[in-house]
């Protein structure tokens, strides 16, 4: 199978789409599928073997680490070239309704993927009163495809409530193998903790960015004694982040890259996780899978993750102030951490992620059955329809 990839973000920028772009690439590798996947001007040449067509466009006014990828000749000419079986438009913004125009032009099947909490992204950077038009862009843009795909229980029900058409739970896994307990390195503790590696350490691993709650922590778990904070990550408000931790001890590494990730996993003893705007959210499955149980909300895709008291601790997400009792609780009961520690570990490794890309590949071979009944259907209202 030949599959046209449409994406608004890809390598070298660190996210859970790209993690889970990065798995389906190489999955289908594997499977002996063709990708060529069209992205940012700044992502590779090629990804797992896979041909990646950059795209130009500036920056994004109102969130700078995303490009305004914008339609051009060449896209055109690569696609036709490629003759795909299906396109798949990844979070369609900016690039993918290019995509799905293409893809209507073409009368080539297309399976749309959502990945976006629309509501609290477009309050965050734009205002309440955008949110209604964003909902109605979004929908439009994801009800031309033959399938819809969503990451979570949560989103499901979300969009379909929202009007999508023809949804599907496009289930996530990770890489045992990558994420492991045997990360843990005394070393990269050492830097996380700011020297102080017998203090507990509680880290938040994602992006530095205002949806993302981060701020919440400085209150909720600095000052705690005998506790570290190490944020992991980068983002568009690391330098204001930066300013607003500064006096309280807390480790900011920017982006870590490779195994480096699965080592501030390891290395840690919690991972404290404030967002309540994931669709999944892959920071708490990664995390579990290096042994680390989660302090974080049942909100969004994290309902999919999170049990109390098994592998995880949840809080009110209306009392952020919750979070350091939580913090505190396990600093103090070394057979709790345990337990949740062991926890999060079963519930990883029962999350399979080889399993979630067959998943997706019989997504696009339902995708393109989709299309096929489409067009007989299509064919039929013209024989019928009155001369």
């Amino acid at each position: 199978m030949r599959i046209a990839i449409f994406t608004e973000t890809f390598l070298p920028k660190i996210d859970g789409v790209v993690s889970v772009l990065c798995l389906a690439l190489q999955h289908l590798r594997d499977k002996g599928h063709e990708v060529l996947l069209f992205g940012p001007p700044d992502m590779p040449d090629t990804y797992a073997g896979h041909r990646l067509v950059r795209t130009g466009g500036p920056r994004f006014w109102l969130y700078p680490e995303l490009r305004i990828n914008l339609p051009s000749g060449k896209i055109v000419r690569e696609l036709r070239a490629f003759q795909p079986h299906v396109v798949h438009v990844v979070n369609p913004a900016f690039l993918g309704p290019t995509g799905i125009a293409l893809a209507k032009w073409f009368d080539l099947p297309l399976v749309a993927s959502a990945h976006m909490d629309i509501t609290s992204y477009t309050t965050h950077y734009v205002g309440a009163w955008g949110v209604p038009i964003a909902w109605w862009l979004f929908r439009t843009g994801h009800n031309f495809a033959d399938l819809n795909l969503v990451p979570s229980s949560a989103m499901l029900h979300k969009v379909r409530e929202r009007g999508y058409r023809r949804v599907r739970w496009w289930h996530r896994g990770v890489d045992t193998e990558r994420f492991h307990p045997d990360f843990r390195c005394a070393a990269m503790r050492e830097r996380l903790s700011g020297g102080h590696p017998d203090d507990f350490l509680a880290v938040y691993v994602g992006r530095i960015t205002r949806e993302k709650n981060v701020h919440l922590l400085r209150d909720a778990v600095c000052g705690l004694e005998g506790v570290r904070l190490a944020l992991v990550g980068g983002g568009p408000e690391l330098e204001q982040m930066q300013a607003y931790f500064a006096g309280t001890g807390t480790v900011f590494t920017g982006y870590l890259r490779g195994d480096d990730v699965a080592r501030a996993y390891a290395s840690a003893d919690v991972l404290v996780f404030p967002s309540t705007s994931e669709t999944f959210g892959m920071a708490p499955l990664e995390a579990m899978a290096c042994g680390l149980p989660v302090i974080g909300s049942l909100t969004g895709g994290l309902v999919d993750t999170l049990r109390d008291g098994v592998n995880a601790l949840v809080y009110n997400p209306d009392d952020p102030s919750q979070i350091r009792e939580r913090v505190r609780l396990l600093r103090d009961s070394p057979a709790l951490l345990a337990r949740l520690r062991q926890g999060a570990l079963e519930h990883a490794r029962s999350r399979c992620w080889q399993a979630t890309m067959d998943q997706l590949i019989g997504y696009y071979e339902l995708g393109i059955r989709y299309h096929r009944q489409s067009k007989v259907r299509r064919r039929l209202r013209l024989i019928r329809a009155p001369v």
